[in-house]
């Protein structure tokens, strides 16, 4: 069967439920992954998300931060929540969708600012969480899954997923020991980068953009941390992306785009 993906950092499901209905409008995705929805479960915005014709919904969100939630108009199966590094902080579900194939949405951990373990706790995190997800995926290919895993990675992985690739080599989203262990991740669970199967690695792809730009358009200064990876059993089906830029410029946008995928039946 046919089926189109979309995955987006909305950074509060709450405060751009208007956005999710105009992304709903214009790119019609049969799923909507999300991350940092930023509600408690009790307080997602169902009745809204239902009104927009996305009634199967898997969600998994804490107070303020973090927290994931897959919406889709097709049922969703044999759902469940994954933890990493012992914590219950919201940043990994799983689902089951008509084809037998299961979809992860992700959020890794951003990091912090400094590239340092030693010093920044929140960066020794993100290398152990990489380093679990990773040797969970690699378990995950071992038994011959059809997978997608989307969402967002929090690493932009290629010299041409950022804007200066010399510049950024020290900034946490492109150090090296990132982009090694997100490559680990993705060979160790045998994903093919769907994206990048349509949008060739010389060129340059941006899915986030930071608030402190006077002007994001301008000065274009991104770095792709949203992904789609699949299974190669899917990689032939693999039919159209889309990475709606356009959607930076929305009303109270997120700085980040959603990023869609469609395969084929």
């Amino acid at each position: 069967m046919a089926l189109t993906i979309a995955t987006w950092n909305i950074n509060s499901v709450r405060l751009r439920i208007g956005n999710l209905a105009r992304l709903a409008q214009e790119l019609a995705p049969d799923v909507i992954c999300l991350q940092e929805t930023k509600t408690p479960d009790e307080f997602f915005p169902r009745e809204a998300v239902a009104a927009l014709g996305y009634k199967h919904m898997l969600i998994h969100g804490m107070k303020g931060y973090n927290g994931v939630a897959i919406v889709s108009r097709l049922p969703l199966t044999e759902t469940r929540n994954q933890s990493w590094c012992e914590r219950e902080d919201c940043r990994h579900i799983v689902a089951g969708l008509p084809g037998g194939i299961e979809l992860h949405n992700l959020y890794v951990p951003a990091g912090g600012d400094e590239p340092d373990p030693e010093a920044n706790p929140k960066f020794a995190h993100k290398l152990q969480f990489l380093d679990q997800v990773s040797n969970y995926f690699a378990g995950e290919k071992a038994r011959k899954k059809t997978m997608i895993l989307v969402g967002d990675l929090n690493v932009a992985p290629l010299e041409n997923d950022v804007w200066s690739h010399k510049q950024l080599l020290d900034v946490v989203s492109h150090t090296p020991v990132e982009v090694e262990k997100l490559t680990r991740l993705q060979a160790r669970g045998g994903f093919v980068d769907a994206v990048r199967h349509f949008i060739p690695p010389a060129e340059r792809l941006y899915t986030w953009w930071s608030y402190r730009a006077r002007d994001w358009a301008a000065s274009d200064r991104g770095r792709r941390l949203d992904h789609v990876w699949v299974s190669p059993a899917l990689q032939s089906r693999l039919k159209k992306t889309a990475v709606h830029r356009q959607a930076r410029d929305w009303k109270q946008a997120s700085d980040h785009v959603p990023v869609l995928i469609r395969i084929g039946g």
